[in-house]
């Protein structure tokens, strides 16, 4: 499919069809697709965000509040539909989230997921080390968007509900 431009916007609450096949094609199952269209229905805090090609939905990131020492969410999931993944889109939305993120006081990002991928962001496994979660492991990163933010710091991160019952 030709696109023009992509265009990096704030989800609506019309889109949660097609989150939900971008993240099902992208991944090859409705599990994503679960835990994002449930975490966004949640009151706890989200940014969803889109990728938009001459209107269809062909990427979507959410970031999600979780409790930790300092202000914190965690990216998941990140989803492109394949045909577009030469085209940034997943960058984009990634770069866009964690800005937004910032500019809404967040302190920290956690995500697992390729590491290869993550750290061109700023993502690091050094970071996260000093945090408890259920799937603690060498792609189990953080970022760090205020400076200094995770130093000295641990202890176990609470992760919504929706993680481990969608």
């Amino acid at each position: 499919m030709l696109c023009d431009k992509i265009t990096i916007r704030q989800s609506r609450k019309s889109d949660a069809a097609a989150i939900a096949e971008v993240l099902t094609k992208a991944f090859g199952q409705v599990n994503e697709a679960r835990l994002a269209l449930g975490l966004i229905k949640a009151k706890n805090k989200t940014i969803s965000l889109v990728g938009d090609c001459n209107g269809r939905v062909v990427g979507h990131v959410l970031l999600s509040a979780i409790k930790a020492q300092v202000h914190s969410m965690a990216l998941a999931p990140l989803a492109v539909i394949p045909d577009f993944r030469e085209m940034q889109v997943g960058s984009k939305l990634v770069r866009e989230a964690m800005k937004r993120a910032g500019k809404a006081g967040t302190q920290a990002i956690f995500v697992l997921g390729d590491s290869g991928y993550y750290e061109r962001f700023g993502f690091s496994s050094t970071l996260a080390d000093p945090f408890e979660v259920g799937w603690q492991c060498r792609n189990f990163m953080a970022v760090e968007l205020v400076e200094n933010c995770l130093k000295n710091r641990s202890g176990k991160l609470d992760y919504p509900e929706c993680f481990f019952n969608c």
